[in-house]
């Protein structure tokens, strides 16, 4: 110990001789925390004691990390990274990360909106109730305070374990928190790192915990608003307001900024949230993939799961591209976006007479029913087609609609742009890139989103046509729709580059076209010259589906308090539909085909089914831990994650897809034969007999044993394994098959699917 602790004071005195003009950043240092020289009191102190001494560097420690992660972040520059690289008691130094975010109706679709009688067993009373009691944590740009979505009326005192507080800044008191929105916190120092300089700096940001994006006032009030009757968006999806879990109480982390939202800030908010005693956390935002030592969420998520803590995030807006999720840790409920049944529908009529479907939120005084000249720049050297700023000249565009190709720059920015060209309208049309989905947007002027086959058709005619005209016209809110729900062309697919074994997404939620609460300082678009206010607002992502998952397992926490965050997910997943309103199977916005677990992991969720699964899949921190010996990882590597010393890698699968998740990820690579065993908990009545029915590809084989599932106890632990054989002449350059493996009797329908790939890579 004497030796590391001579070292410490070696390398640290170094920093202090090697601060010069070098360009410095953020650096994450992962410690082996079980490494800390008896002579130093805390970790902090053996982080810091040298540092803090010194003025010349006093702002070289951001942040102390001692539950999401161990270890500090510290503004270095690249030759000090290097010197602690060195160091038998650091485990790894990171560049800091940028993540960004994955930008009334939801509660009746999901079967929400019953105000009496019971849910699966449990009365509407006893549930809102028991919600009282649950916590959930928002990491995001922040919170609205004032928004109604955070009243607190009829709220009980706030639970006497929470440790939380509600900072406070220039623009935000404390007393703005309330029983309902218990807690606000903002971590701003990596941000301020990367923004070219010290994070003892002066931001031109106020240092508070106020949402000054609208990200995060949207992401809560999602998750656990309370009601809040006659919401709208300027008129349109008018009703009343609500949460998934809107008796549970919110706590909102700051930890994304203008610039997006830095791995060392998440970090910390994630440290001081289970600290504070949160029972979800809610994270809309995400990076790439890396390997799970190397992913601070998915770290920092590991030791909340490890507490009892559910962790939801989003699966990213990358879509429809394969192999594009981010948050792939099977300890983390990783979430796709899906549409609802609602619409809000505009209408460009063309003049030959041709009237198009499309869709839009514009809330102003419409184009009145005179059409006007249409015109669409398509040239090899312009970007006008785009409708990127300064791209449109006034003289071609002014008094006319404007087609616009949707890409490059915001939607809604490109209206900004017509606008500010004294164009009157615009047609937003898709490219290939995104197909035929349409996203509602409110426009700065009357304006209508339009497919690509039907862009196509409205490019064509507005080239070609000696006189093109159009007129624009709108349908407000339209409910019912069918089919749906579709799955979301932008949210992001498998299959999952970290672990191919395990199948994400894992569920699909509302992500499209969500009304949740919204700052009044901020207009719809969150352009600088919108200057509507609105105290809702309509948004698209899957920032918007995750927030559902996390108020989903809020009421399920409040249901069944004993329940392990896995048994919890496991409720969801197996529970979820793969069916839209019309009876058939769920489909994909980016091209109308059919739908895959890809796609949509286990299907949508179904909330009132989840409450009472029957069966779930439970897996502890030690099968976790297994499933981590099962990769390629070094033990430290395994240790960093799991945070602790005496780990080791006696008990390991054979295959990582051995891990008891409540979906399957087969790979058969040179092998022809896979075999996996699963084991459930009953958590419904004693006496439950269960049978198998699969469902799967004619090149492979799958049996399962037992065929017949018997539990005479509530609690009772039954195992099953399942053998998968690829045909011998099964062609191994097959890009992707899918199955299912259901248990069911005639109250439970246990429901898991299965991906086959046939290599390892997506072709």
């Amino acid at each position: 110990m004497a030796a590391e602790a001579r070292f410490w004071f070696a390398a640290l005195l170094l920093l202090v001789t090697c601060l010069s003009a070098k360009a410095k950043q953020t650096y994450i240092v992962q410690m082996n925390h079980h490494s800390k020289p008896s002579s130093y009191a805390t970790h902090h102190d053996w982080y810091s004691a040298h540092l803090q001494s010194l003025s010349s560097t006093e702002d070289s420690l951001l942040y102390t990390y001692t539950t999401a992660y161990h270890g500090f972040a510290a503004s270095l520059d690249s030759e000090q990274a290097e010197l602690l690289r060195q160091s038998d008691s650091v485990l790894g130094v990171y560049e800091d990360t940028l993540y960004t975010l994955h930008t009334t109706r939801t509660p009746e679709f999901l079967g929400l909106e019953i105000e009496s009688g019971l849910w699966a067993g449990h009365s509407t009373q006893d549930l809102n109730q028991a919600s009282n009691d649950v916590i959930v944590g928002v990491l995001d740009t922040g919170v609205w305070p004032e928004s109604k979505s955070f009243d607190d009326a009829g709220m009980p005192e706030i639970p006497t374990r929470w440790r939380g507080q509600c900072e406070s800044g220039s623009d935000f008191a404390p007393s703005l928190c309330n029983r309902k929105l218990i807690g606000a916190r903002c971590f701003s120092k990596g941000f301020h790192m990367a923004s070219g300089g010290s994070f003892m700096r002066k931001s031109k940001e106020a240092e508070s915990p106020r949402d000054r994006d609208g990200h995060g006032t949207h992401t809560s009030s999602t998750a656990a608003g309370s009601h809040v009757a006659n919401a709208s968006l300027l008129g349109y999806a008018t009703g009343t307001a609500r949460g998934m879990a809107p008796h549970a109480r919110v706590a909102a982390y700051k930890v994304c900024w203008s610039t997006g939202c830095f791995g060392s800030d998440i970090l910390a908010g994630m440290d001081r949230a289970i600290v504070d005693g949160v029972d979800v956390l809610s994270l809309s935002l995400g990076g790439g993939s890396s390997p799970y030592y190397r992913d601070t969420i998915a770290i920092g998520a590991f030791t909340a799961t490890e507490r009892g803590i559910f962790v939801s995030c989003s699966a990213g807006n990358s879509g429809p591209s394969k192999a594009s999720l981010a948050n792939t840790a099977p300890w983390i409920m990783t979430v796709g976006a899906g549409t609802l049944d609602r619409d809000f529908p505009a209408y460009a009529l063309l003049g030959n007479k041709k009237r198009f479907t499309g869709v839009s939120l514009y809330s102003g005084t419409g184009m009145g029913n005179k059409p006007v000249q249409l015109v669409y720049n398509k040239g090899s050297n312009s970007s006008s087609n785009l409708c990127l700023p300064g791209s449109l000249r006034p003289e071609h565009v002014r008094g006319k609609v404007v087609v616009c190709d949707r890409g490059i720059n915001a939607r809604v920015e490109k209206g900004g742009v017509v606008r500010a060209a004294g164009g009157i309208g615009m047609i937003l049309a898709n490219t290939a890139a995104s197909g035929e989905e349409l996203v509602a947007d409110s426009h700065l002027l009357p304006a209508v989103a339009v497919g690509m086959r039907v862009g196509d058709l409205i490019r064509e005619y507005a080239q070609h046509d000696s006189n093109p005209t159009a007129l624009i016209s709108f349908g407000g809110t339209v409910l019912n729709v069918r089919p749906s729900p579709v799955v979301a062309a932008f949210s992001s697919r498998g299959p999952n580059l970290v672990t191919p074994q395990i199948l994400k997404p894992d569920v699909i939620g509302p992500g499209v076209n969500i009304l949740a609460g919204w700052p009044e300082s901020i207009g719809p678009t969150g352009l600088e010259e919108d200057t509507r206010k609105s105290q809702f607002n309509i948004m698209s992502g899957t920032s918007m589906s995750c927030p559902h998952i996390s108020g989903l397992a809020a009421l399920l926490k409040a249901a069944h308090p004993d329940w392990s965050p896995s048994a919890i997910k496991s409720a969801l997943m197996t529970t979820a539909y793969t069916q839209d309103n019309t009876k058939a199977p769920l489909r994909d916005a980016a091209d109308g085909s059919l739908s895959n677990p890809w796609a949509h992991g286990s299907g949508h969720v179904e909330p009132q089914k989840a409450l009472s699964p029957g069966l779930v899949y439970d897996i502890s921190t030690d099968d976790y831990v297994a499933f981590l010996c099962s990769l390629d990882y070094t033990l430290e590597h395994v240790q960093a994650i799991v945070k602790k010393p005496n780990v080791t890698c006696s008990r390991k699968y054979s295959d990582p897809g051995q891990l008891n998740y409540p979906s399957f990820s087969v790979v058969f690579g040179k092998k022809r034969v896979v075999r996996y065993s699963r084991e459930f908990t009953n958590v419904g009545a004693a006496g439950s007999i269960y049978r198998v029915a699969v469902t799967g590809p004619q090149m492979v084989r799958i049996a399962v044993k037992p065929t017949r599932l018997v539990f005479k106890n509530v609690g009772e632990k039954q195992k099953y394994t399942v053998t998968f054989v690829a045909n011998k002449g099964a062609d191994k350059t097959a890009r992707s098959e899918f199955g299912s493996i259901v248990w069911q009797n005639p109250q439970h329908q246990v429901k898991s699917p299965i991906a086959f790939a046939w290599t390892q890579l997506i072709d």
